[in-house]
């Protein structure tokens, strides 16, 4: 386990000249990128590699963080995605039966660097006031004014197309055998006894910057889920023969994926169609209405959200720094069928006359709550009455 040095030779520069000094852990490197808070009290490993983060400097709330170490099982994706790490107090001790080393090697290996030994509420509490800001992180002992400059000349996020960083590159099925969607359970890191979905839909998924948990819960409510890149055509999807559309998270500004929204805009009349975070920012903009930038957005594992047709709540996991604009989605045809209830933002909508729909926030959840996972199934009832209506009128045709 790497040690945590004694010295303050790391640095956090915002770029409205805000400093902060601490101990460096993780890789020996200087990155800018979007300064962000996380309010989840558990589940770093699962934020750090969430695809979503691609580009951002995440500041855990949460006071202590790598206690429990890290594991290959709880990963995301293919390694960390955020820019950099900001904690508190980074734990001497890892303490977990199923850890596999801790939180600093890991970054290390992964070449993300970290900062520990800073004010995060005071970070967190600056991120709110101003708004979400453009920063650097060093480990490398810069100059406080190299730092700040570094933060400042940052191109920053509006306008970025960050998913072609992080998605597949080519075609593949997910879990095909299903042995990597088995649900958890303390008995062993799987569950120890025959498990078998009947897979009774095909799924085409686009893999925007998906967590894997995602995949995981579609093929565990009987979706066979064949993924492909971003930059899919919507001929490329057509030609899997799907049952179905999926719409992944992903990190950056949605309304620079142009491509991503005519692909969609091809497909709406045809499929029924599910979007989460930034696949229902993309479904926003593929349907003629827009999406704009929050101040500091929503990020953790505690956010309410309101279904005002069912009137039931929900404690949701959320990570986003862009919202849908109601009056134009509303306009375009669209009915709002969710609120966060901390701003009153979109959280979730459908189409009047079509098997489509989509959340701003995160179902599958990890880290987070389960609350909402119940729309795995609600979308699996969902293709299963468009295929029969569409048989039906087949027949009496």
């Amino acid at each position: 386990m790497s040690k945590q040095r004694k010295h303050r030779d790391a640095i956090l520069a915002l770029e409205d000249g805000s400093l902060f000094k601490g101990f460096s852990f993780g890789a020996k490197k200087t990155v800018e990128g979007e300064a962000v808070f996380n309010t989840a009290i558990t589940g770093y490993q699962e934020t750090l590699t969430d695809p979503s983060y691609f580009g951002q400097i995440v500041t855990m709330t949460t006071p202590q963080i790598g206690n429990y170490g890290v594991n290959l099982d709880d990963e995301e994706s293919d390694g960390p995605k955020v820019a950099g790490f900001v904690v508190r107090d980074l734990s001497p001790v890892v303490s977990n039966w199923r850890a596999t080393g801790s939180l600093g090697d890991y970054l290390e290996k992964n070449e993300i660097p970290g900062i520990s030994g800073v004010d995060t509420r005071a970070i967190t509490k600056k991120i709110r006031v101003h708004g979400a800001l453009k920063a650097c992180i060093s480990t490398e002992n810069i100059s406080d004014e190299e730092a700040v400059q570094k933060a400042r000349e940052w191109t920053g996020i509006i306008g970025k197309d960050f998913v072609k960083k992080v998605t597949c590159k080519t075609a593949f099925t997910w879990d095909p055998a299903g042995e990597k969607s088995k649900p958890f359970t303390v008995v062993g890191t799987r569950l120890d006894y025959p498990y078998q979905i009947d897979l009774t839909h095909r799924l085409v998924a686009f893999d925007y910057g998906a967590k894997r948990a995602i995949y995981k819960n579609l093929r565990r409510n009987g979706f066979e889920v064949i993924v492909l890149p971003a930059d899919a055509t919507a001929q490329d999807a057509i030609s899997h023969k799907p049952d179905a559309i999926f719409l992944s998270n992903g990190p950056g500004d949605p309304s620079a994926l142009e491509y991503a929204h005519k692909t969609v805009q091809s497909l709406l009349s045809d499929y029924p169609i599910f979007g989460i975070c930034l696949g229902h920012q993309i479904l926003t903009h593929a349907i003629g209405a827009k999406t704009y930038k929050l101040k500091f957005g929503h990020r953790g594992a505690n956010q309410p959200v309101q279904n005002i047709e069912s009137k039931k709540v929900a404690i949701t996991s959320q990570n986003h720094g862009f919202a849908s604009d109601k009056k134009k989605l509303e306009k375009m045809g669209a009915i709002v069928t969710e609120y966060n209830l901390n701003d009153q933002t979109v959280s979730g909508m459908r189409l009047k006359d079509r098997p489509v729909f989509s959340v701003q926030y995160h179902p599958e959840a990890s880290p987070g709550p389960n609350d909402a996972n119940h729309l795995f199934e609600s979308f699996h009832h969902l293709v299963t009455e468009t295929k029969k209506n569409r048989q039906n009128s087949v027949t009496y045709s």
